[in-house]
């Protein structure tokens, strides 16, 4: 007579495929986000990454905010943030230029968004870089990146709100 299997066996072998369906997930998920990523300059609304991902908008952003850790608008923002720094670093281009190729429609926006991500405005960023030896040189350009990454794991309007001293709001809120 064959031995019966173990609880743990059937507990595994029901999982399976839960866990195959969650990396398919995955895999949909890196595929909008790199979509995101080759293209940040463009408008990626919720509804055109759920599209890309083979879902509904809901589980999309719910999804991909469990997946990586932060909603996908905030990921694209940190990623646009990310590109104008290394262009004021890296280049003369002029800051309205900057803007727009980031994705930005009004140079406003550009600038007070920066300031509320960085805490300085990108002519402060570029001449702060600029007037820094040039060690960094040195460095691998993605240890640089990494440490120059914007932290956005709060909305813009929770840092601008806290700064202004107003706590009658939330404590917590999501950037559409």
């Amino acid at each position: 007579m064959p031995a019966s299997p173990s609880p743990e066996f059937a507990m595994a072998k029901m999982a399976a495929p839960s866990a195959d369906r969650d990396l398919k997930l995955l895999r949909r998920l890196l595929r909008a986000r790199d979509r995101m990523d080759a293209a940040p300059h463009e408008e990626w609304p919720v509804s055109r990454l759920a599209r890309i991902s083979g879902t509904s908008e809901a589980y999309f952003a719910r999804s991909f905010r469990d997946a990586f850790g932060i909603p996908p608008h905030r990921y694209l923002l940190t990623r646009r943030v990310e590109r104008a720094a290394a262009l004021l670093r890296d280049t003369d281009l002029p800051i309205i230029e900057i803007a727009l190729q980031t994705g930005w429609n009004s140079l406003g926006t550009f600038g007070r968004t920066f300031r509320d991500v960085t805490g300085e405005s990108p002519r402060e960023l570029r001449q702060r870089m600029r007037a820094m030896p040039g060690d960094l040189e040195r460095v691998p350009h993605c240890f640089v990146r990494a440490a120059q990454r914007p932290d956005l794991r709060m909305a813009v309007s929770e840092k601008r709100r806290r700064g202004s001293g107003d706590t009658t709001g939330p404590t917590e809120t999501e950037v559409p």
